[in-house]
């Protein structure tokens, strides 16, 4: 590679590590629109463990808005350790693990979990898009919240079938 294309290796990348962490502070900050704005427009995939897979992005931040911006939901999405791997000048994969952490106030719960995500990356019009993000649970804490405040572990180790669950 000459030196402008590892420039433009190095500026894709940083665009791209951008691009996630914008994704992981719009879900924190409750913004549905900007959710969207980080998924490929047309055929986006999402398949995320204990959610149903999604074949697009609209129907994707509807169950997101409805679910992660219902009043008295506090989520913490905390990416680190990423890996990009460039298959093309337009395509690339990142790996990246995940600290989740939700508070529930509807269940009174608090839910912590270990994520990692697989996603993949296509620029187009000059711009990086995910067009996949899949993620695996890797381990789950849940307390459940008494009306005294007091918490009881209810789960502890793998995660339970569908996000949400609590035993």
């Amino acid at each position: 590679m000459g030196i402008e294309e590892r420039l433009q290796r190095l500026e894709d990348d940083r665009a791209i590590r951008d691009l996630k962490a914008r994704y992981l502070r719009a879900c924190d900050s409750k913004d549905p629109e900007s959710v969207r704005d980080c998924l490929l427009p047309t055929g986006a995939v999402i398949a995320y463990d204990g959610f149903p897979p999604f074949d697009n992005r609209d129907d994707f931040v509807a169950i997101y808005s409805q679910m992660g911006c219902a009043p008295g939901i506090f989520d913490i999405h905390h990416g680190a350790n990423g890996i990009v791997t460039f298959e093309s000048e337009t395509r690339a994969t990142g790996q990246w693990s995940l600290f989740f952490h939700n508070i529930n106030l509807a269940t009174k719960t608090l839910t912590q979990m270990g994520v990692e995500y697989d996603d993949v990356y296509v620029k187009q019009d000059g711009r990086w898009w995910m067009a996949e993000t899949r993620s695996r649970r890797l381990s789950c804490l849940i307390h459940s919240v008494d009306d005294a405040g007091a918490t009881m572990v209810a789960v502890m180790g793998d995660p339970p079938a569908s996000f949400g669950e609590a035993a």
